[in-house]
This record gives structure tokens, C-alpha cells and sequence, in this order.
């Protein structure tokens, strides 16, 4: 269950035996620079330019999900990571909490400022340093090399079966089953200027990730549409078509919060933790991607929390599926400080 967005947002032999030493020599410089595992000149693993597609078949997806919804078919994942191929954003913050998005739709080129937060010019607002960072989610499983790319296609299976699974506890057989949460009563409703409730509307767990609240949805809607009221009007949409399902997966993946990075940035390596990371425990790897989507119900409580092993198992049952590894991995949030 992803929780609510606070209020305003968020890889020949040689004739000469002289000639044949040199090269010889030439040759192991070579490699001795290219593996040097600790070398600071060392370069990170050139981005595979294979689409999930390349590594995933239908046939692996099925086999994956044996027991999936129909509603959850390859071909909609497939449609969605391409449409969202299309789309990056900006998103600049002024003053830790007052943004500005705009959207840039490859397809045509054309780039549009999304949301501009109600305190955006005003003068507080300019005296606190910008900050800015880009999302372009074509770079869904694809950004690093084809190992880290199946690693992270790992985590998010792992994240997606783990919240839509109904089946035998440890068969890892179960995932994307639920189409929505089982309890449609609650509205999932939370104060935000932003993203307000639209009245009668319900905001409970659709989809992959079960997205959750107003605040999410309307963050989402914006992304993916360029228009905050496609789902703050509309929440229904993320259980009745299913490509748009997976796109707000793919989108809470790939897009950092307030306070949270990205789950894509840290399966990829690319966010480091600061100080007041490291002072909670918070560490790159996949315990953090648990932190992000569910840290206030299964993170911080000790290495006994089911859903969190839960999501564990799946992890570990999706790298050997793929034929991915990752040895090191700092799996458990068990002793992370949730975000607040």
C-alpha cells in the first residue's frame, strides 16, 4: 500500500617477438584498468539499449504470474512501459515543498509546465535555493547494464506481487491478482491544496502498487497525462484499463518524492544516502525500494515482519527467474527509520 504524498508535494600470433611483447604488454595494462574494481578511472557498465521486451517474453511473464487477472496481461505492460517511454518530466522545488513540473511528450516535443504551486513567486518561496532533477521514464529497466536492468525488473515484480497477491503464503505463485484492495470502503482521503479530494470519489489501493489517496493520484494524473483531473476525477481508470494500471506502477517507480528517491534510482545505484539517511540506517538496495512504497507499516520493526519478508521471498524468487544476482544486498528495512 503506497502511502499519501504530504500536502503541496511531492549501468594472430606477431612475426617480431618484440612487436609480440609490446602487444602483450599493451594488453594487460588494458585489462588491468578495465577490471580494476576499485580504480577510480573505472567506468560504470554501459547502458544494454535492450527494452524489457528484449529480456522478457510473454511466455516468462505468464510463467511468472501463473495464477495473474487477466487483466493484468503482458501486452498491457508492454503498451504501458512504451507510452511512458514518451514522457519525462522536470521537476524544479523551491523551498523543499513548492513545485514546478513541466512535461515533455517526446512523441510530439512538446514541453508543458504541468503544476506551478500557488506559492511559487512568492518572495520566501525565491530565497530558498532551487532544486531540480529530470525523470525520464524510458528509463524503466533499461538505464544500466542488462544485469542491473533484471535486478530491478526483480524488485518491482517483487513490490507489484507482493501488494496484489491472494494464494499460499511462500509459493510465490499469487502475484497480480487483486485488482483493487479488498476493503473499497475507506476513501483514502487526505487534506491537499494541490491535489484535492474530488467529492464521492474513493482513492483506495488500485492496481500493481495499489495506489493510494488523492494526493497520489493527482501527482500521478499530472506525469502521465499532463492533467491532474484525468485521475483526481477519474480514479477508476487504474481498475478498469489496464495499461493505464501499469503506467501509474511504472510511475511511482520511477518518480522520487518530497522527502523519498525513487525506487528506480536506488535499484540502479544512483542515489546515495546523506547524513540524515545514514543516521536512520536507510541504505541503497532493495530494502530501501520497501521503505519507499510501505516504510510506516513494515519498516523499523525488526527482521519478523512478515509483509516485508514477504517481499523478500519474492525478490529472491524473481533475480534466479530472470537470471539475475545480487549478492550484497541489503534486503531487509528492518532497521531503517520509516519517512514521516
Amino acid at each position: 500500500m503506497i502511502t499519501p504524498i504530504p500536502n503541496g508535494i511531492k549501468f594472430h600470433p606477431m612475426r617480431s617477438t618484440f612487436v609480440s611483447t609490446m602487444l602483450t604488454l599493451a594488453l594487460a595494462s588494458f585489462l588491468l584498468l578495465s577490471f580494476n574494481c576499485g580504480g577510480a578511472n573505472r567506468k560504470a557498465p554501459a547502458a544494454n539499449n535492450i527494452q524489457v521486451s528484449g529480456f522478457l517474453s510473454e511466455k516468462q511473464f505468464n510463467d511468472f504470474f501463473p495464477q495473474h487477472d487477466k487483466f493484468y496481461s503482458y501486452n498491457a505492460f508492454m503498451k504501458a512501459i512504451h507510452q511512458m517511454s514518451n514522457i519525462s518530466i522536470k521537476v524544479v522545488r523551491r523551498a523543499v515543498s513548492v513545485y514546478q513540473i513541466t512535461r515533455t511528450d517526446k512523441s510530439t516535443g512538446k514541453s508543458a509546465v504541468v503544476r506551478q504551486d500557488e506559492d511559487w513567486n512568492e518572495d520566501w518561496a525565491k530565497k530558498k535555493p532551487d532544486s531540480s532533477y529530470i525523470v525520464d521514464y524510458a528509463n524503466f529497466c533499461t538505464e544500466k547494464d542488462l544485469q542491473t536492468d533484471k535486478k530491478e525488473l526483480a524488485a518491482f515484480f517483487a513490490n507489484i506481487a507482493h501488494e496484489t497477491r491472494h494464494g499460499e503464503n511462500g509459493k510465490y505463485d499469487d502475484g497480480l491478482m487483486f485488482i483493487h484492495e479488498s476493503n473499497t470502503s475507506l476513501p483514502y482521503t487526505a487534506d491537499n491544496d494541490t491535489y484535492p479530494a474530488v467529492p464521492g470519489k474513493k482513492y483506495y489501493g488500485r492496481g500493481p502498487l495499489q495506489l493510494s489517496y488523492n494526493g497520489n493520484y493527482g501527482y500521478a494524473s499530472d506525469c502521465i497525462f499532463g492533467d491532474k483531473r484525468v485521475l483526481l476525477n477519474n480514479p477508476e481508470l487504474v481498475e478498469t484499463d489496464a495499461v493505464t494500471a501499469f503506467k501509474v506502477a511504472i510511475y511511482f517507480w520511477m518518480t522520487p518524492q518530497t522527502l523519498k528517491p525513487s525506487a528506480h534510482d536506488v535499484m540502479i545505484g544512483k542515489w546515495q544516502p546523506g547524513a540524515d539517511d545514514k543516521a536512520k540506517n536507510r541504505k541503497p538496495g532493495f530494502g530501501m525500494t520497501i521503505n519507499i512504497i510501505n516504510g510506516a507499516v513494515e519498516c523499523g520493526h525488526g527482521d519478523n515482519m512478515f509483509s516485508m519478508n514477504d517481499r523478500i521471498g519474492f525478490y529472491q524468487h524473481f533475480l534466479q527467474k530472470l537470471g539475475a544476482y545480487d549478492p550484497n544486498c541489503a534486503c531487509s528495512c528492518g532497521n531503517m527509520a520509516p519517512y514521516k
